[in-house]
Formats: structure tokens, C-alpha cells, sequence
């Protein structure tokens, strides 16, 4: 039998998995499971698993606990220690207080704050059910933010003395950001700058209140001198753990690591409305070591859109660094423009990313990889591996024409013409399909888009297998870029592209692009 594995272990919360042959969010079946304190007490839980990661909160600090689960080998584990639990309310939080009562939130958010700093390092601050609206919160290294289950910690609905995180710090390292580049934008509700040894954690709710304000009308824009705000944003932080809580409702992505090491989300829940403006759901930026793991997304944008900064306008690259050692694994993305995404804010370069054992519902892509002429950087050793796509209209691509900025649309970005290679010139070098099921195809299995002058190297693509076709489908094109022929149930179309497919009948002949003659 098999051995449950360990995510990761906080003072009160286990995030254990179900390693299933063949499963991928959910399991094939229920299973029961009985967890027991190895204490004088011998507490006992029972109850059924349904999904293949697993989150069990309130637990003993300092506890030994023996995991029992039908069909698989006991596991015992340890949580850890807690030097102290810190309650919100005993520093004058108040429940009740309305989104648009501004004076409130502000009295929460500096009862927040005095919470905070009361936390002994390796302690918790545990918010209780209820309700809390408080203007934004920043935590700090060593604490745990638990949020008790029926917990909702919401932002106000205004603006007014909103906090705002400057587009650099006083050493001049990217601090505020916006698509990519230093810009101030506004706090998010909760926050951290360089904190170390962070958890969030529990059964209850951030909600970042985006339907509630006017942020949602605003997407590209700058308002009161910064940009939206995000809905977690955690800026040069390290060995962080996110377990079970929700998160919803982002006034723009929803969770932003920003040079962020050593990183896990495990069981988590992200929802934004489908028409939400760019209410990405995860979006590890210019970080090492990320783990993603048995994460349900329904957002408004794209599902993880992993991203390495944008080279600036004038060529600035001083804020720049790689993303390396992604790892997404059993996660169901029920909704949004691409599952897993990787650019177009790439230029410091994308390195090893994996998506394995995942399931895509509905989403307008599978697999995306976008970028265009001015970015330079590389996206290399991508893979996915073991992913059911159900009603995803195009299943993989990758774009080197995307039309993004404002000068998306120009001739030199769309041309495919070969243009001089220079530093600005992106790269997408090794991508690994295996094992991947299609059904109810709209518009094309794989589309994948190179520029002239920097084809796109080393694609194969085993054991792809498409099961059904959407009836009602209309053509259109699978990429964003000027002069894409729109498709209805195409197979694997490419252009300055070396795709080797282990079904050669899957390679269209057909061309992508447009001609203009």
C-alpha cells in the first residue's frame, strides 16, 4: 500500500496527500479516514476524502497524530510547536462594521496591526468567525495568521487613506508593481515585505471586496496616484505556507508572490467573478521554489500565470530576475482564460515548471505560453504531464506574436518577417506534453506560433489523445496576434515551430497565419 505524503505541517494544520494512481484533483472514489492524537486525551476525527490533497485544521501545537486511510499505509507526523496564541479581539477589533464605513476600517485595520505586533515569534494570531472589514494588513516573519473556519477578514469598499506600496523601497528594489514593471499601487488587504517563516492558514476567508468598490471598472488604469490593489501580495518573502483558506473577490490578482523562495499553497480556494477584470488567480512572479498543490480555481482571468518582470519601455531591466522551480500538481481550474500560464511578462526568464495530474474545465486554454518581440528572456523546461482538458477551447499554445501593450498591434511586433536578433529577443526553448485527454475541443489541440528570427525549439508531445469535439463550436483563432486564421476543431497547427508529435496524423498541415497578399 501506499504511504500518505506530507505538504506541509504548520502549529495547527496538516496538509497531507493521497497519491492515487490515475487521480488528478479528486479522487476515483471516497475514502475513509480516521486521524487519532497519539496523546493522553487520544482525540479521534473520522470522516471521508473526496480529493487527493487534504487540509485538517485545529490541531494540537506540539502534537503527534497517526493518519489512518482505507487502501493506504499509516502515517504519523508531528505538528509544530506554538510559543503563544494571540486573539484579534483583544486589541479592539470590531465586528460588524460595514464595507463603506471607512472610519471603521481604518480603527480595525490599526487593531490589526497592534495584534500583530503582539505575536511572539513562532506564535499565531487567530482571527474568530465572524465578519472583520479592516483596511490593509501587513504581517510580519515568524507568525501565523489563522483564520478560524467561517472567519471573513474583507477590505472596505473605499479608498479614501488606502495604503499604498511605492514602486521601489529606499534601495531602490522593486517594491509596488504592475504588469511586470516597479509602479505604486495600492496595498493589498493583507500583505508582507521580506517577511521569513510566514503561514496563513485555516478554514476561513480573505475577500478582497473588488465587487464591492469601483475596482473593477478601472482595470488598466492609475487612480489616486497607484495601481489596484492585489488580493494577497507577499513582496521578497521566504519559506511561506498558504493552507486551506479562501480567497476571493481580488480587486486585481488574486495572489502575488513577488520574489518570493520557498513557497507552498496547498489546498486553498480562489474565486473571482468570470467577468472580473484580470483576477488572476496565482501568479508566482520572478520566485524560486514554488508548490502549488490541490488548489480549486474559478477566477475571471487566467488560472496561474507564472511571470519573470517585462523589460521596460526603454529598455530598463534593473527589476529583472528569473522564475525557477514551479511545481503544480492536483489542482482543478474550473474557469478562466488559461490554466496554466507562463508570460507574457517573462523577460528575466521562466525555468522549469511543471503542471502534472491537474484537471482544466471550461477554461479558454490549457497550456499557454505567451511573449512578443521587446520582451527578450527565455521560457525553457516547461512540462505537463497527466492533465484531463474537459470544454478547453484551445488546449496548448504558445504565442511569440502576443498582442499585449500598446504597441501590440505595431508591424514590428507582428511582422513574420525575421528581424535582427538582440537582447530583446524572447525565447521559448523545450516543452514536454505527455499524457494529456481532450474533450469537447472547440478550436485547436495546439497552436504554437514562433517568431522568424527565434523559432520555437524542442516541443514534443506524446500520448496526446482527443476524445470528443464540441458540436456547437465557431471558428476562431486560437492565438492572440494579428493575421490568425480562425479554427474549429483543428488538431496541432505550427509556424516557426519544431513540434514533434509521436502521432504524426495530429500534425495539420494547414497554415497559421494569414497571408496579406
Amino acid at each position: 500500500m501506499i504511504r500518505p505524503s506530507i505538504i506541509a505541517l504548520s502549529a495547527r494544520t496538516a496538509a497531507l496527500c493521497l497519491p492515487t494512481s490515475g487521480a488528478l484533483y479528486r479522487l476515483p472514489e471516497r475514502v475513509r479516514w480516521r486521524l487519532s492524537a497519539l496523546t493522553a486525551d487520544a482525540e479521534v476525527r473520522e470522516g471521508e476524502a473526496t480529493t487527493v490533497v487534504n487540509l485538517f485544521h485545529d490541531l494540537r501545537p506540539g502534537g503527534s497524530y497517526r493518519l489512518e486511510v482505507e487502501g493506504f499505509q499509516s502515517l504519523e507526523f508531528e505538528t509544530a510547536a506554538c510559543t503563544g496564541l494571540i486573539d484579534a479581539t483583544a486589541f479592539g477589533l470590531m465586528q460588524g462594521v460595514r464595507h463603506d464605513d471607512l472610519e471603521g476600517a481604518r480603527a480595525n485595520a490599526a487593531a490589526l496591526a497592534k495584534a500583530v505586533d503582539a505575536v511572539p515569534t513562532g506564535g499565531t494570531l487567530r482571527l474568530p468567525k465572524g465578519v472583520w472589514t479592516a483596511y490593509p494588513v501587513r504581517l510580519r516573519s515568524g507568525m501565523t495568521l489563522h483564520l478560524s473556519k467561517e472567519a471573513i477578514l474583507q477590505a472596505p469598499s473605499g479608498r479614501t487613506g488606502w495604503p499604498i506600496l511605492e514602486a521601489r523601497d529606499t534601495a531602490g528594489r522593486m517594491l509596488g508593481s504592475w504588469e511586470g514593471l516597479p509602479a505604486a499601487c495600492f496595498a493589498a488587504p493583507i500583505h508582507a515585505i521580506g517577511a521569513e517563516d510566514l503561514v496563513i492558514e485555516g478554514e476561513g476567508t480573505l475577500d478582497g471586496a473588488g465587487h464591492l468598490g469601483d475596482w473593477w471598472s478601472w482595470p488598466k488604469e492609475t487612480r489616486d496616484g497607484a495601481r489596484r490593489p492585489r488580493g494577497l501580495h507577499l513582496v521578497s518573502c521566504a519559506d511561506v505556507k498558504l493552507l486551506g483558506f479562501t480567497v476571493r473577490n481580488a480587486a486585481s490578482w488574486t495572489i502575488h508572490p513577488q520574489g518570493c523562495n520557498r513557497l507552498v499553497a496547498a489546498g486553498l480556494t480562489v474565486a473571482a467573478p468570470p467577468e472580473s477584470p484580470n483576477t488572476d488567480g496565482f501568479n508566482p512572479e520572478s520566485c524560486r521554489d514554488i508548490t502549488i498543490v490541490g488548489v480549486r480555481f474559478s477566477v475571471g482571468d487566467d488560472c496561474i500565470a507564472v511571470k519573470a518582470g517585462k523589460r521596460g519601455p526603454n529598455g530598463e531591466d534593473d527589476h529583472l530576475a528569473e522564475t525557477r522551480g514551479v511545481r503544480v500538481s492536483h489542482c482543478l481550474m474550473e474557469r478562466g482564460h488559461g490554466g496554466l500560464v507562463i508570460g507574457s511578462e517573462m523577460s528575466g526568464g521562466v525555468q522549469d515548471v511543471s503542471i502534472e495530474d491537474c484537471e482544466m474545465i471550461g477554461t479558454d486554454r490549457g497550456l499557454r505560453l505567451k511573449t512578443r518581440r521587446g520582451r527578450g528572456g527565455s521560457i525553457t523546461n516547461i512540462a505537463m504531464r497527466r492533465v484531463l482538458m474537459d470544454g478547453v477551447e484551445t488546449a496548448l499554445s504558445a504565442n511569440a506574436h502576443y498582442h499585449c501593450d500598446p504597441d501590440g498591434h505595431d508591424e514590428w511586433v507582428q511582422s513574420r518577417l525575421p528581424a535582427a536578433a538582440s537582447i530583446e529577443t524572447p525565447a521559448i526553448d523545450g516543452v514536454t506534453i505527455e499524457d494529456v485527454e481532450i474533450r469537447k475541443l472547440a478550436h485547436a489541440a495546439g497552436a504554437f506560433l514562433g517568431l522568424s528570427e527565434a523559432p520555437i525549439r524542442n516541443v514534443k508531445i506524446r500520448r496526446l489523445k482527443i476524445t470528443s469535439y464540441r458540436a456547437d463550436a465557431t471558428a476562431a483563432p486560437p492565438l492572440m496576434a494579428d493575421r490568425v486564421r480562425p479554427m474549429r476543431h483543428e488538431t496541432i497547427v505550427a509556424e516557426c515551430a519544431d513540434v514533434d508529435c509521436d502521432e504524426p496524423a495530429l500534425l495539420s498541415r494547414a497554415p497559421i497565419s494569414v497571408s496579406l497578399e
